[in-house]
């Protein structure tokens, strides 16, 4: 995937002075959250996950159980294991895009057919219903979309998320929901996608939200025990359990987490008004402005000065600044991811003054 093969991480930080490409708030070290890792035995875990972090993961949902959550390694780990257990090559997937790359690639790469509903700038990237609708086959296996969405940050009303359940349920397959920056909801969070149905199932991690990315700790929560068996059964396949001390680490951010959240949240919202009042006096951008997570997905009004390729490289080599080009979501490069949760204050500031700066050349 070109996300992964142009990361930060394998350009190389150092290489970076204001790295607006990431898509979470800033990493935490264990001292941040206040933790000392106990003395704890390295066996292999309960498959499932530790019971009292899937019950508080479970206390989001109204009607969730703890029995209903899989822990699995990230999010990433999640879109695998629900990819490979329920897609083959004679199925049908519908999914939104842009998207994050996952939620695309892998069941391209098992050959399942795809039917993709584009969302576009100028509809404010709203979903299109008639044309979900009109894209399900008697092969459609599962539909696909993600809330709050990556790349743009916009987000489903509630009343719509429901209207996506029900027509997954009407035709007979399943509502995939990677609500990974759910928690990073500016007006309120939705209700958690897999308490709409059996036919729901829901996909996050601590990755984005919290800043620990580095713990692997992701998760998929669906009342249907069939389902939820065979995804127990591919995850004992690929790792057997999860990590003891990712877990550990996991349970203590779960039972702390408004705590953790409140402040984050309140300085989101400030970066969120910085990056619009930018956006209003920038008069080669145009966005739509995100309702969640820490991303947006800018447009530029015309082709920069000596093109899109000339820009990219003029951001990096001369404003020492890295966002995510449209290509790495299959768009054009006159899109760009731009995280605004992950590089410091000042490095935000300095990152927006190169990008208006590279636009003109």
């Amino acid at each position: 995937m070109p996300i992964e093969v142009e990361s930060p991480e394998e350009y190389g930080y150092a290489r970076i002075r204001c790295n607006l490409s990431e898509s979470s708030v800033s990493d935490r070290r264990l001292s941040d959250l206040g933790l000392t890792i106990s003395d704890l035995t390295l066996l292999y875990g309960e498959h499932r996950g530790r019971e009292r972090l899937r019950s508080l993961i479970a206390a989001e949902g109204t009607g969730i159980g703890r029995d209903d959550v899989l822990i699995t390694t990230g999010a990433a780990g999640a879109l695998f294991i629900i990819s490979t257990s329920l897609l083959g090559a004679q199925d049908h997937l519908i999914v939104v895009r842009p998207n994050y790359a996952t939620n695309i690639e892998t069941p391209r790469a098992i050959g399942c057919a795809t039917t993709h509903v584009e969302l576009g700038f100028d509809e404010g990237f709203r979903i299109d219903f008639e044309r979900v609708a009109a894209s399900f086959t008697p092969n459609t296996r599962m539909l696909s979309v993600t809330c709050p969405h990556n790349p743009t940050g916009v987000m489903y009303r509630e009343a719509e998320l429901r209207r996506l359940a029900e027509l997954a349920r009407r035709n007979d397959c399943v509502l995939l929901v990677d609500e990974t920056y759910r928690d990073l909801s500016y007006d309120g969070a939705l209700p958690l996608a897999a308490s709409l149905g059996d036919n729901v199932i829901s996909v996050a991690s601590l990755s984005k939200a919290y800043g620990v990315p580095g713990i692997r700790l992701g998760w998929i929560v669906t009342r249907n025990a069939k389902l939820q068996e065979m995804f127990l059964a591919a995850k004992e396949q690929i790792s057997i359990c999860g990590s003891v001390i990712d877990e550990w680490i996991g349970e203590q951010i779960m039972e702390n987490r408004a705590a953790i959240l409140a402040p984050v949240l309140a300085e989101m919202r400030r970066r969120r008004q910085l990056v619009a009042d930018w956006i209003a006096q920038e008069e080669l951008l145009e966005w739509v402005p995100p309702a969640g997570g820490v991303v947006c997905f800018p447009r530029m009004r015309a082709a920069p000065a000596g093109g899109t390729e000339a820009f990219y490289r003029r951001l990096l080599d001369v404003h020492g600044t890295y966002v995510g080009p449209g290509h790495w979501f299959e768009m054009p490069d006159t899109y760009f991811r731009l995280g605004y949760g992950w590089p410091t204050a000042s490095e935000l500031e300095a990152g927006l003054e190169g990008i208006s700066r590279a636009l003109r050349g």
